[in-house]
């Protein structure tokens, strides 16, 4: 539980199993597109200095040449002035348009890469995932949405990249939703997670929080009995956490409901020699908050 970018490592329950279990096998996909050099070599080669500054264009691009109020709120856990240092500014340096077209690049020369000799099953895995999408309800979920609207791209490893895109924005919007609702802000949700299973290195340096509104979070997370003294979470937090994640997983599991279980077991069988690819290319631990592959 950590904003936008991290779903946890909760214990799902019932029908959300698919949900978290598949998760698993699209996230690593989508992944590389924060953690495979050829992402921030394309920015940078437009012209687009500082790997934030590729970021935060390339993610927010869906959404157009937005300023840092929608991008803050819907990406979550980072601090506002880290977003207002990027945005609005690199619409001026490059148009959502031209970003989208980077993001593609990029990422299907790090999937052209990573996935070298399985083309065959990235083109099998889009196709699967196509109906998923066609079907996907977006209501309230506005990166998920932004995101549809783009459509597939005719590329097997841009169809591939973009369907697991639309899907991880789509459960993340979901999360931010169910963080909201446990009274969560961003920066607290960072901090409550440090105090289960994450550093502290790993999540503040990477959503721009100064020591001070960390510290700040952590107190009022004390106050309501969410974080002991030592930093640990209690277990009344570990308990506000485990229910965000089951949330989070119920609420994504409406995406998977118009998919036969029969479907479901030949795109798990599918994804994961795939997921296990671009595996190496992410770090464990991470600030996206996947875990370490059993």
């Amino acid at each position: 539980m950590t904003g936008h970018d991290m779903t946890g490592d909760g214990t799902p329950d019932g029908g959300t199993a698919d949900a978290r279990s598949l998760w698993r096998l699209f996230e690593p996909i989508h992944a590389v597109v924060y953690f495979a050099p050829e992402v921030p070599a394309a920015f940078e080669e437009a012209g687009l200095r500082g790997w934030w500054r590729g970021y935060f264009a390339g993610r927010a691009a869906p959404l157009g040449p937005v300023g840092p109020g929608p991008v803050t709120a819907s990406f979550f856990s980072f601090a506002p002035a880290t977003v207002a240092r990027a945005l609005p500014s690199v619409w001026r340096l490059l148009p959502p348009e031209r970003a989208l077209d980077l993001r593609r690049s990029g990422t299907r020369a790090a999937l052209r890469r990573l996935l070298e000799g399985r083309e065959k099953e990235a083109g099998r895995a889009a196709g699967l995932l196509a109906p998923v999408l066609d079907g996907l309800d977006c209501g309230g979920r506005v990166l998920a949405g932004a995101n549809v609207d783009l459509g597939l791209p005719d590329d097997p490893l841009d169809a591939l990249w973009q369907a697991t895109t639309v899907l991880r924005e789509h459960r993340g919007d979901g999360h931010v939703a169910a963080l909201v609702a446990a009274g969560l802000d961003g920066c607290e949700t960072l901090v409550l997670r440090t105090g289960i299973d994450l550093p502290r290195s790993e999540l503040q340096p990477y959503r721009g929080w100064t020591d001070e509104e960390w510290d700040a979070a952590a107190a009022r997370l004390t106050a309501r009995g969410l974080l002991g003294p030592d930093g640990s979470a209690t277990v009344e937090g570990r308990r506000v956490h485990a229910e965000a994640e089951r949330v989070t997983d119920r609420a994504a599991a409406r995406a998977w409901e118009g998919l036969a279980l029969a479907a479901r077991e030949e795109l798990r069988s599918v994804l994961a020699p795939l997921a296990a690819s671009c595996t190496p290319a992410l770090r464990f631990p991470n600030p996206i908050g996947l875990p370490t592959p059993a």
